[in-house]
C-alpha cells in the first residue's frame, strides 16, 4: 500500500501505479469504521486501483463546530486500509490542499444547501463541494464512493459532477448500522454508553415511518408524526429537524408519489447525529450479470415473463441505435457523427402483448422491433455498441427506465454500474467446463462434429479474462450480488431460484 501526503506524491503514484487501471476513490475524514470499510470493499470489487483520502477539511467546519476535537487516528486508519485492500492513501495537510491566503471555492445551488443540514451549518456545503471537486480533479477516478447517510452531501456532489462535467460516476452506498440500528459515524466516538442507548431513537423513529409507508401511508405529515411518536420516548434526544424531501432536488414533499427521503438530525448530549431512510414506491429491479454462455438472456426473459415485469433488452437498444445510424446514412465508424446522433435519440421498450414475442422497441417514436433484426443492422451492432458515447447515452436511458422499477435486466455490469441500487442482484455463472459442455451440445444439435471440448473450454476462459479486463463495461460481480452457479441446474430451476429470491425481498 502506498502512502502519500503531497500533491506531487499523489500524481507520481498515480502515474506509476494506476496507468490504464480503473480507479475507485473513497474520500474520508479518517477515524475509519465499518461504514468506510463497506465503501472500500465496494470499490475493491468494482475497480482495479483503490484510493482513499484522509483529510479533515477545515473549510467545512464553522467556528463553533468540532474541528479541533474531530477524531484523528492516522496510524490506525493506515492499518485498517491495509487490511481492507487499499492501494493508495492520500493524507494531505490543510496547507497542501489550500495554498496561499485565499482559495477558490465552489458554491453549490442554494436550492440544495438551504434546507436540512444547510439551514443549521452555513457554509458547510461550500467547504464540502470545494474539497470534493479538488479531490476528484486530483485523483480522476472512474467511480467515487459516498455513504448515503450523508444524503444531502451526496445529492450536492452528484449535481456538481453533472453540472461541472466531471467524468466520474458518483456511487451512493447503503448506510451501515450497529446491531442496535445506530448509523455508524466517526462522531459516535463522542457518545457515552447511556447516550448511545438514546441515540437509537433516530433509526427507530425512521423505521416507524418506514413501516407506516409500507402499509400504504404516503402523506408527509402522517409519516413524520409516526416518527415523532417514537422520538417522544427518548427525552435526551434534542431534535433539530425531521423532514421529507425529494431525494434529488431536496425540496420538501407533502406526499410521496415515487420516492422520498425522510431525513433527521438531532443532538444527543453534545453530539450532533444524522440519519435517513429512502421511501420508494417503485417495483423492485432485478439485475442479472454474469459471463458469456451462462444463459443470462434466456433466464432473464423467463423471469420477466413469469413476474410480469419488463425485460430490459439492452441488446435491442444497441440495435436500435445501429438502425438509426444506417437509416440516416451515417458511417457507423464515424464516432463523432454517431455521438451526436445518440445524444438526441430516444429509445423506448414496451412489453409485447403476446407471450414469447420480442420486446417492442421504439426509436424516436418509430416501431423498429422488426427492422433492428435485419442482417444489415446485425452487421453493424458491434461497431456502434463499442463506442463510449453510445454506451454512456444508453446507460442513462436505461437508468431513466429504471426509475419506476419493475424491470429485469441482464449484462456484464448491470448490477455494478447501470443499476447499483437494484433490489435484487444475481451473478449468474457456471464453470468454464460446464459452459463448454453446453456449447458443445448446441453445436452438435446444429450438425457440427469433431468438437474439441478442451479448446472450447480454453476459449471460454480466455473470453472471461477479456470481458473482465475490458475498459468499457467490464464483467464484475457486484459486492451485494447473489452468486448463482448453475452447473447441474436446469433453466427452470434457475428461474425458480431467482423468483423465490425476488419474493423474499
Amino acid at each position: 500500500m502506498i502512502f502519500v501526503q503531497t500533491l506531487a506524491g499523489l500524481r507520481a503514484a498515480l502515474r506509476m501505479e494506476a496507468t490504464r487501471q480503473t480507479i475507485g476513490f473513497v474520500p474520508t475524514m479518517g477515524a475509519l469504521h465499518e461504514g468506510h470499510a463497506s465503501l472500500i470493499r465496494r470499490a475493491r470489487a468494482e475497480t482495479d486501483f483503490v484510493v482513499v483520502s484522509i483529510f479533515v477539511n477545515p473549510l467545512q467546519f464553522a467556528p463553533n463546530e468540532d474541528l479541533d476535537q474531530y477524531p484523528q487516528q492516522l496510524a490506525g486508519d493506515r492499518r485498517l486500509c491495509e487490511i481492507f485492500g487499499v492501494d493508495l492513501i492520500f493524507a494531505p495537510t490543510p496547507a497542501e490542499m489550500y495554498r496561499g491566503s485565499t482559495t477558490v471555492t465552489v458554491l453549490p445551488p442554494a436550492s440544495l444547501t438551504s434546507g436540512l443540514c444547510g439551514k443549521f451549518r452555513p457554509g458547510h456545503f461550500t467547504g464540502v463541494a470545494t474539497v470534493v471537486v479538488k479531490l476528484l480533479q486530483l485523483v480522476q477516478p472512474a467511480i467515487a464512493y459516498f455513504g448515503t447517510k450523508d444524503a444531502q452531501q451526496l445529492a450536492i456532489i452528484r449535481k456538481l459532477a453533472q453540472d461541472l462535467f466531471i467524468p466520474v460516476t458518483i456511487r451512493g452506498c447503503p448506510i451501515v448500522r450497529d446491531s442496535n440500528g445506530l448509523a455508524l459515524s466517526s462522531r459516535n466516538q463522542y457518545l457515552s454508553d447511556k447516550e448511545k442507548e438514546q441515540a437509537i431513537a433516530l433509526s427507530q423513529s425512521l423505521q416507524s415511518a418506514q413501516k407506516s409507508f409500507q402499509s400504504g401511508e404516503v402523506l408527509a405529515a402522517k409519516l413524520i408524526e409516526a416518527a415523532r411518536q417514537v422520538l417522544a420516548q427518548f427525552p435526551a434526544v434534542k431534535l433539530q429537524y425531521l423532514e421529507l424531501v425529494h431525494p434529488e432536488t431536496l425540496q420538501p414533499l407533502t406526499e410521496i408519489t415515487e420516492s422520498g427521503l425522510l431525513a433527521i438530525a438531532a443532538h444527543v448530549g453534545n453530539t450532533r447525529l444524522i440519519d435517513n431512510v429512502m421511501l420508494k414506491k417503485r417495483q423492485p429491479i432485478i439485475a442479472i450479470d454474469g459471463p458469456a454462455g451462462a444463459g443470462k438472456s434466456t433466464v432473464t426473459r423467463r423471469v420477466a415473463d413469469q413476474l410480469n415485469l419488463l425485460f430490459l433488452d439492452t441488446g435491442a437498444m444497441y440495435r436500435a441505435i445501429a438502425y438509426l445510424v444506417l437509416d440516416q446514412k451515417l458511417d457507423p465508424k464515424d464516432e463523432i457523427a454517431v455521438a451526436e446522433l445518440v445524444s438526441n435519440a430516444t429509445i423506448e421498450l414496451k412489453p409485447s402483448s403476446q407471450p414469447d414475442q420480442p420486446t417492442i422497441v421504439l426509436a424516436n417514436g418509430q416501431d423498429v422491433t422488426k427492422a433492428i433484426r435485419t442482417p444489415e443492422v446485425t452487421a453493424q451492432v458491434s461497431v456502434v455498441a463499442a463506442q463510449a458515447a453510445v454506451r454512456e447515452a444508453l446507460v442513462k436511458q436505461q437508468q431513466m427506465m429504471g426509475e419506476s422499477g419493475g424491470i429485469v435486466a441482464e449484462g456484464r455490469d448491470i448490477g455494478t454500474h447501470v443499476f447499483p441500487d437494484a433490489e435484487l442482484k444475481i451473478f449468474l455463472t457456471a464453470t468454464p467446463a460446464e459452459r463448454a459442455r453446453r456449447r458443445a451440445k448446441d453445436l452438435e444439435a446444429q450438425g457440427h462434429n469433431n468438437i474439441d471440448l478442451a479448446q472450447l473450454e480454453a476459449d471460454i476462459s480466455e473470453r472471461d479474462r477479456l470481458d473482465s479486463t475490458r475498459e468499457i463495461a467490464p464483467l464484475k460481480q457486484a459486492a451485494d450480488a447473489f452468486e448463482l452457479i448453475t452447473d447441474g441446474m436446469t433453466i427452470d430451476a434457475v428461474v425458480v431460484d431467482i423468483i423465490q429470491r425476488y419474493e423474499n425481498i
